[in-house]
């Protein structure tokens, strides 16, 4: 029965209606905060791991793992595309010719970089055939001149499937005439969409096409490569180049997009860092309303204590007490930032189709939607955090109680 004393006593003065209702705004005070900081922390940390998701997933996607390129064009792509495929931990490859140009229809103009491709090879390195809204890569014959775009950059165009453009690449053409910029006319024969910026800056040709467009000595510019594991690219492109003889160049997606990915990581544990000081400041509000109902219950604890109650279990009451405030605003904080989490995503495109706005312009950010992804994983750690800073919260103000003396204060009673 001693045991469970103050687990009993500690619950009653949670529930019980205190004289001095200060003590019960404090103590409101400090379970909202909990609730509050726990739901941001749960929300905020998703949106950072939806963004990271969304980085491998789609834009890394589409962007090469790596590229091995030569100083004087892939001779033999196929043969050199075998040799890197014996690797083990190369997945995919595929040829590619690289150039950046500028597109033109119907008055409108945007730039974009073309890639010339062999569709079934570049299925093995990329996402774009699962993202094609309208046609497909096998379009893309030597001899064509067809062109698959981004839906972003064929809207600023204001083109479709069918329609003509006109593809101008940096690169003077010497004629009798003078020198002009060298001009080709392409037919749009599919739409892609990833929801990412790629959308609006990138369009892919057939290999042959980009090769004679661009005057390439050798079959292709480089190989694109896809790896097992993403992350050891550098590494992996590191032994890869020396494995191959002179003239040889690589460069692994973290020279692109490795800032990008970097910056999120670092965002995701500062962002964490400054929201667990929320949790932290409305975890030690507990120590003022511990404190003051301490003061207020010192006739209790006199009385509790000539009643036999040592020490120890004065501090288990308001060890119980202070948890119990810190219990409920934690479950409440993790139920609201769950919800919050799994439904951000949809709430936000309620808000920008009903108000008509967009949050995320893919011309700025590199998607064009909220991502969310909860992992349970980082709830261990915030609700395990927020108990300990409740609990240790709890310490000062159970000390101060159990050294409360029963004869100096029933003195005054």
């Amino acid at each position: 029965m001693l045991d469970r004393l103050p687990f009993l006593i500690g619950l009653r003065y949670t529930r019980a209606k205190r004289r001095n209702h200060f003590i019960s705004f404090i103590s409101l005070t400090s379970m909202l905060g909990l609730t509050l900081g726990v739901a941001v922390l749960i929300l905020v940390l998703s949106v950072m791991n939806g963004f990271d998701h969304e980085l491998r997933s789609r834009v890394l996607g589409m962007v090469p793992h790596s590229r091995i390129e030569a100083s004087e064009g892939v001779r033999d792509w196929h043969a050199l595309a075998d040799r890197l495929k014996q690797h083990q931990h190369v997945t995919g490859a595929a040829p590619y010719i690289q150039q950046q140009g500028m597109f033109s229809a119907s008055g409108n103009t945007s730039g974009a970089m073309v890639e010339g491709i062999e569709p079934e090879a570049e299925k093995r390195v990329s996402i774009v055939e699962d993202h094609m809204t309208a046609g497909s890569l096998d379009s893309l014959e030597s001899g064509s001149w067809n062109v698959v775009m981004g839906s972003l950059l064929a809207r600023n165009l204001g083109v479709g499937v069918g329609d003509q453009i006109t593809l101008l690449v940096p690169e003077a053409s010497v004629t009798p005439g003078g020198v002009f910029p060298r001009l080709k006319r392409f037919t749009v024969s599919g739409i892609f969409s990833v929801g990412a910026q790629v959308d609006g800056n990138l369009a892919y040709t057939s290999l042959g096409d980009m090769k004679a467009l661009a005057r390439q000595s050798g079959e292709a510019q480089g190989i694109r490569l896809e790896f097992d594991d993403l992350f050891k690219a550098h590494a992996i492109t590191r032994d890869i180049i020396n494995s191959l003889p002179p003239g040889y160049r690589g460069v692994d997606w973290t020279y692109t997009q490795g800032n990008l990915f970097q910056a999120i990581q670092m965002e995701k544990h500062l962002i964490g860092l400054l929201l667990m000081v929320i949790v932290a400041v409305a975890a030690f509000n507990i120590v003022s309303t511990l404190v003051m109902v301490v003061t207020d219950k010192h006739a209790d604890i006199a009385i509790l204590r000539t009643l036999g109650a040592t020490p120890r279990t004065i501090m288990g009451i308001f060890i119980v007490q202070g948890l119990t405030i810190g219990i409920i605003g934690i479950l409440l904080g993790l139920g609201i930032g769950i919800a919050l989490a799994l439904s951000i995503s949809d709430i936000f495109e309620w808000i920008e189709a009903v108000f008509n706005v967009q949050f995320l312009n893919p011309n700025v950010y590199f998607i064009s939607y909220l991502p969310s992804r909860l992992q349970w994983s980082d709830i261990g750690v915030i609700v395990g955090v927020a108990f300990a800073l409740s609990f240790l919260s709890t310490l000062y103000p159970a000390w101060r109680a159990a050294r409360v003396q029963p004869a100096e204060v029933l003195r005054y009673e």
